[in-house]
């Protein structure tokens, strides 16, 4: 990281999420800005816009905040905490793992729903090409 800091503006157009949603996420704690400006604009860095990408994909996925929060938590230690106990560390890696579970079988629901869905597109498609090819003039 070069620890160059950017405005909330180049963050939610970097991570595609609103002003409103990335200060929901601060009062939530899900995320803090590294540092404030002189004149108190939010400033955040590289890192800060990691974890924002991380809320963005879990929220698709139906997490809630609080497991957000969790797997936020678990990934910020095994980062920082070099003085982590092999049973600790194993213990955080439990819970990443559990959400890697957690997020691959929601995907595996989604595509059962996209291909329901583009399914449904072809059968109205084809309804309509059948009766523009029956239409009377």
């Amino acid at each position: 990281m070069d620890g160059r800091h950017m405005r909330i503006g180049e963050v939610a157009t970097r991570t595609e999420l609103s002003l409103r949603t990335i200060r929901h996420y601060e009062e939530t704690g899900l995320v803090t800005p590294s540092a404030r400006s002189q004149g108190g604009f939010r400033l955040y860095t590289e890192n800060d816009v990691a974890r924002l990408m991380v809320i963005r994909r879990m929220k698709p996925l139906g997490f809630t905040l609080d497991q957000m929060r969790d797997l936020l938590d678990a990934t910020d230690r095994l980062d920082a905490d070099d003085a982590l106990g092999a049973d600790q560390r194993e213990a955080l890696l439990e819970r990443v793992r559990g959400y890697e579970q957690a997020a691959t079988e929601q995907v595996e629901k989604l595509r059962v729903q996209l291909a329901r869905a583009e399914d449904f597109a072809r059968t109205l498609r084809a309804r309509l090409e059948h009766d523009a090819t029956t239409a009377r003039p």
